[in-house]
């Protein structure tokens, strides 16, 4: 199912990696899933807690995915998934990300150099754990 992110938010998204580099943003993914696609109307950054390598590594606290969530319901609207950026590493999760990331949502993945963003693409976990699907990003 492709997810659908508008140019701004796709901005929003590129602006808050180059910012971070050459640590990894994280943030969340805020829409509304249809029969047709996921659609992204709003993306709201996250702070970066991790404790050590935040060059490689992004977490956001579990209490602070609980607020976006109620966040979201509150606008009728679901978390339908993160997204983080790769400084200068490719758009694609890591061993890492495997294990700290739940089926079903989409993880979208920034390759941020200094200046600019390299590419972006989206991911979604397998239900059973053994890898990603990549998931098709719309305007």
């Amino acid at each position: 199912m492709p997810l659908k992110i508008g140019a701004g938010d796709v901005g929003h998204i590129h602006e808050h990696a180059v910012e971070a580099y050459p640590h990894e943003c994280a943030g969340v993914l805020v829409g509304m899933n249809t029969p047709e696609m996921k659609v992204v109307v709003d993306v709201w950054r996250a702070e970066n807690t991790h404790e050590g390598e935040r060059e490689r590594r992004f977490l956001i606290e579990p209490l602070k995915i609980k607020e976006f969530e109620e966040r979201a319901l509150e606008r009728d609207l679901d978390v339908l998934g993160f997204y983080h950026s790769h400084p200068d590493h490719p758009a694609e999760p890591s061993e890492y990300d495997r294990e700290h990331a739940w089926p079903g949502w989409s993880y979208v993945i920034a390759s941020a150099g200094r200046e600019n963003v390299e590419e972006m693409r989206s991911w979604v976990l397998r239900p059973d754990r053994s890898g990603y699907d990549e998931e098709e990003i719309v305007g």
